[in-house]
């Protein structure tokens, strides 16, 4: 991602956040305000997907397993 489009993005998020929480800042803290809001919400966002994915790695594991057992289980009652 270039920086510029990094700083047009921060921006505008800045100017989200600012508008939002109902304070009022400068173009370069608003600017600064919204990389770094950027940056937490990657990781943050990262990470959930990360908890998430295994999460759901081990469900899909669990049903898989609980199927397999139901059919074994209707192949030996026959």
């Amino acid at each position: 991602m270039s920086v510029v489009f990094l700083i047009i993005i921060g921006a505008a998020a800045g100017f989200l956040a600012t508008r939002i929480m109902r304070i009022e800042t400068d173009v370069i803290t608003t600017i600064c305000i919204g990389m770094a809001g950027a940056l937490i919400g990657g990781l943050v966002l990262r990470t959930l997907l990360a908890v998430m994915g295994l999460l759901a790695g081990l469900v899909g594991a669990v049903l898989g397993a609980l199927a397999l057992i139901y059919l074994w289980q209707k192949i030996q009652n026959r």
